[in-house]
């Protein structure tokens, strides 16, 4: 039996497809492409008749192109999108981390037909697990060493996420290491060179994976931190470390090598490589846009993006190392 809609009659997703005789995710790609206008009422979409109409309108004289229901680069990497009106967090889902393969994840996970539009959060990796744990990030980053175990980020997982149990997924290990002016002139090779007292550092922030790598150094060399020269003056990003010593404001500081390369009149030492991990709560992995993290991480598209940005070994990305 026909009905006559109202101009202002508000349609579900699945409705519009009903109409369009389209499959209902290629609705949400019509909305997310600013097509279709659509709207929320609470957490569900809606489209009213009259913009379905005006689509039609403007559609009637193109021939046999119907949108894809994804991106034509996503679709053979991707699995059938689900569900995209169920999982938008009403506080924002927020990726939290300071390095810029974390802001290539946040725009993918837009582009991601399961996915959401994240905030991005620039903690250093302790007060990204600390926000995890309080429930502010969905998201976590870390690189932290443990001397100990001389293990990465698994020890720091249990310590600041007690009682909840925990997925780690290996992005990519990177080289960490000394950046020191031009040739070196105070000779800083090892660290065994922080036992010195005429050489001065350019120190990253507490929480941060290159700040607790140097404590924890300094803890296995018997060596007070306050006794380094410069240690109480902070720089927030590899770069900045990076920067600062190429200007003459420090004799070496401590950061990956990716930074070293973009930054004039420094060398790099290289000392230990580290592992890069995404954490997440293993309560959200059945959520879909947990399940868009985990499908873009293992990508093609992903790892061909860390390729074009360089400094990552990648011979593991996207495997899950731990579920407890």
């Amino acid at each position: 039996m026909f009905i006559a809609l109202e101009d202002n009659t508000s349609l579900t997703p699945q409705e519009v497809a009903d109409i369009l005789k389209i499959a209902k995710n290629t609705v949400y790609v019509l909305i997310k492409r600013g097509e279709l206008n659509g709207y929320r009422v609470g957490k569900k979409v809606r489209v009213d008749y009259k913009d379905v109409v005006a689509y039609k309108n403007k559609t009637k004289n193109v021939k046999d192109e119907a949108p894809e229901p994804l991106d034509s680069h996503w679709a053979d990497i991707f699995s059938a999108p689900l569900e995209a009106e169920e999982h938008i967090p009403e506080r924002g889902f927020v990726i939290c981390g300071q390095d810029i393969v974390l802001d290539v994840l946040a725009r993918l996970l837009e582009m991601h037909p399961s996915g959401v539009r994240p905030l991005r959060s620039y903690y250093g990796s302790y007060n990204s697990l600390y926000l995890l744990y309080k429930g502010d990030v969905q998201v976590a980053s870390a690189h932290m060493w443990d001397a100990d175990t001389n293990t990465y980020n698994l020890p720091y997982v249990k310590a600041l996420l007690p009682g909840t149990p925990a997925v780690l997924v290996h992005i990519g290990r990177r080289m960490e290491g000394l950046y020191v002016p031009k040739e070196n002139p105070k000779n800083i090779k090892s660290w065994d060179d922080l036992r010195r007292e005429d050489i001065t550092i350019v120190n990253r922030e507490r929480g941060s994976g290159a700040r607790i790598l140097l404590d924890e150094h300094l803890r296995l060399l018997g060596v007070q931190g306050k006794t380094l020269p410069g240690y109480g003056r902070e720089c927030l990003s590899h770069l900045a470390v990076a920067s600062t010593v190429s200007r003459g404001g420090g004799d070496f500081g401590i950061g990956n090598e990716k930074a070293a390369m973009q930054v004039r009149n420094i060398d790099f030492i290289p000392l230990q490589e580290e592992s890069y991990d995404l954490i997440m709560r293993k309560e959200d992995l059945d959520k879909p846009p947990f399940k868009a993290i985990l499908e873009i991480v293992a990508s093609p598209v992903f790892r061909a993006e860390m390729e074009g940005i360089g400094g990552y070994d990648m011979t593991n990305m996207g495997k899950v190392v731990y579920t407890g």
